[in-house]
């Protein structure tokens, strides 16, 4: 598969800044040398020049670094310390010019890539029509089409509703409305090393607690959790279950329970998939005892998985779906999907939120889930994840043996885990931190997760190229064996 929308390689860093797209070579020793256009795009990408080209400082990845210090809360975390100018497809170019191959995709955002042309054009177009009305005051067909679309996108053979909404927090936080008003009941069941949300009550339910939790409590009532299936702690599907049984003994009778969340690939808890059993055995228990279960897609749906939901894997219907990420090609937009009759379980006016839905991102939706059906995204991510598997294999063993502890995840949903050594197999935070900021100054971007810091993600972009994968696979694979290597020097 060829990158279809993917500019060459960036010539080196701007030296000043313009409103259109051009860029001034690299070491022009004027602001009035001729400007170096880059390649051209698309003609729906193209933008016109305009008759005003207003100068801009000069800027670098440390200059604004410090106004960012200056400016922004420390609480709002960057992974990396550089700046974004531009991008197409899996590639980014910081303000200084320098190319970088994303491994990323904006936590999972970008499964049809950077400015996707069909995404484009259709957010283009509807921005062209209107931006916004709110849907609680003016309603507007982008969202009924995309309802419609997820409608029938989503399993189970039911009718079925969709609410929109802006983040993925916002979602989980009203999947737990919809869960309350429909069943009369309040409790709510999560598990360990899950990842919910920022909010208070997404915070309440997410399994992890620095640095998401930490400072931030109390957190709501009526709150509980259970083990997630884990090797290394010794805690099988069975396990599981008993401890859910158990909570019904001794905190939470079945009758209290409103809905049990689980993500079905666990995000920021390391990229473990939910066991079929386990899916099996809590759709048995929520079936029993009038529970909803509620599927957490935000990072998982929409192709990273090889299918529309990483859920389908299993064969399990859930009652509910929380979707985001993925869904619009990068524009922010989240929702909720559930059987009808749950979903209209709540009172009008109950749902909803001024930005939800909004317009322009709607469109971008609809045409980023056209992409990926008509590109054969799902297929390409089973694809990528079936080569990535046997090259991550080929270079743990070359390069770190003994420290590649596992490889694991669903279709182009992967993550490595690194540990000290085989024989204690202790997580190695240290290793995999050193590896991500070596892998970011050769050019690529990667991103670190699991409870105990010691996992790096891949999330690359579905439409990026297997040649663009295996330059990324090289870097990684140089930045393994440096940061090998000096974590042996500093021990001899």
């Amino acid at each position: 598969m060829t990158d279809k929308h993917t500019p060459q390689a960036g010539t080196g860093a701007s030296r000043t800044r313009k409103t259109a797209t051009p860029r001034v070579r690299k070491g022009a020793k004027s602001k009035k040398a001729q400007p170096e256009m880059l390649e051209p795009r698309a003609a729906i990408l193209s933008e016109p020049m305009t008759t005003t080209h207003r100068e801009a400082p000069i800027m670098t990845n440390a200059d604004l670094l410090a106004r960012r210090q200056a400016a922004v809360p420390r609480g709002v975390a960057s992974a990396a310390p550089i700046f974004a100018d531009r991008a197409e497809n899996a590639e980014v170019w910081d303000v200084e010019g320098k190319r970088y191959i994303d491994f990323a995709g904006g936590i999972a955002v970008l499964n049809t890539g950077h400015r996707h042309p069909k995404v484009i054009e259709a957010a283009k177009a509807q921005e062209d029509r209107f931006t916004h009305t709110s849907f609680q005051v003016m309603a507007y067909e982008p969202y009924i089409a995309l309802a419609e679309k997820l409608n029938a996108l989503a399993p189970g053979d039911f009718a079925k509703k969709s609410i929109f909404l802006t983040t993925g927090s916002e979602a989980v936080e009203n999947a737990v409305k919809i869960a309350r008003a429909a069943t009369g009941r309040s409790g709510v069941i999560a598990f360990t090393g899950g990842y919910h949300g920022r909010t208070l009550m997404t915070l309440g339910l997410t399994g992890k607690v620095s640095p998401y939790k930490k400072g931030f409590g109390p957190f709501p009532a009526d709150i509980f959790r259970v083990p997630f299936p884990q090797k290394r702690e010794g805690i099988s599907v069975e396990d599981s279950i008993q401890a859910l049984e158990t909570l019904f003994l001794t905190d939470a009778e079945p009758s209290r329970v409103a809905a049990i969340i689980l993500e079905p690939v666990l995000g920021e808890g390391g990229y473990y998939p939910v066991p079929t059993e386990l899916w099996q055995a809590l759709r048995a228990i929520c079936d029993k005892h009038g529970i909803l279960l509620i599927a957490d897609e935000v990072q998982s749906g929409f192709g990273r998985t090889g299918r529309w939901f990483a859920i389908e894997h299993s064969g399990v219907v859930p009652d509910m779906i929380t979707v985001a990420k993925s869904m619009a090609g990068g524009y922010p937009i989240s929702g909720v999907i559930g059987r009808a009759d749950v979903m209209d379980a709540v009172e009008p006016g109950g749902l909803g939120g001024t930005y939800g839905g909004n317009p322009v991102a709607c469109a971008a939706a609809l045409a980023a889930i056209e992409a990926i059906d008509s590109e054969g995204l799902l297929a390409r991510s089973e694809a990528i994840g079936t080569s990535m598997r046997q090259r991550f294999a080929d270079i743990g063993a070359k390069a770190a043996p003994y420290r590649m502890w596992d490889i694991r995840g669903l279709g182009g949903m992967l993550a490595v885990e690194f540990v000290t050594d085989f024989e204690t197999a202790q997580p190695d935070a240290a290793l995999t931190k050193a590896i991500v900021a070596k892998a970011l100054e050769k050019g690529l971007v990667l991103l670190a997760c699991g409870m105990h810091g010691n996992a790096i993600r891949v999330m690359v972009p579905l439409t990026a190229s297997d040649a663009l994968i295996e330059e990324g696979l090289q870097i990684f694979e140089a930045a393994l064996v440096e940061a090998v290597a000096e974590l042996q020097q500093a021990a001899a």
